[in-house]
């Protein structure tokens, strides 16, 4: 996985997201988590917490599902369809439940070789923000920190 410079202005009152050239991904700033080149998601004490498997399939410690991520979409854990994508422009695009389609802000940087990269950090922002709401489908609705235990 390519690792470059990118930024995500995220609107709505949310901080910036920026993945910096050596993987570390800094959230308004913070230091949120470590990307490396092989996959691995790592806290700020360089503890590993998730992995980007070959086959497009995150998984967390405990073998915890965490979602898939292809090079522009991602879909949540347990579910079929994306409910991210990261389209040609950089804007990425949330799919609701109900089909409706909800603007996530826009990603700089994210162009060739290191798109995946910015939907991995997109979609793990997504699954620690997002949690499922058991009714008598599959539906998401806000969490504080769920899933990915920083």
């Amino acid at each position: 996985m390519s690792i470059s410079p990118a930024h995500w202005e995220r609107g709505d009152g949310e901080d910036a997201v920026d993945i910096q050239a050596d993987g570390r991904v800094l959230e308004g700033g913070h230091l949120r988590f470590v990307i490396d080149r092989v996959g691995r998601v790592s806290d700020d004490d360089y503890e590993a917490f998730a992995v980007l498997l070959p086959d497009g399939h995150v998984v967390g410690t405990d073998n915890r599902a965490l979602g898939f991520v292809g090079l522009s979409n991602a879909t949540p854990p347990f579910a079929e369809h994306a409910w991210l994508s990261l389209q040609s422009d950089g804007r990425v695009l949330f799919y609701e439940p109900n089909g409706d389609r909800s603007p996530l802000g826009k990603w700089t940087g994210c162009n060739g070789p290191s798109r995946r990269s910015c939907t991995l950090v997109t979609q793990i922002f997504a699954v620690r923000n997002f949690r499922m709401v058991p009714t008598n489908g599959p539906t998401f609705g806000v969490g504080v920190g769920v899933g990915v235990g920083f």
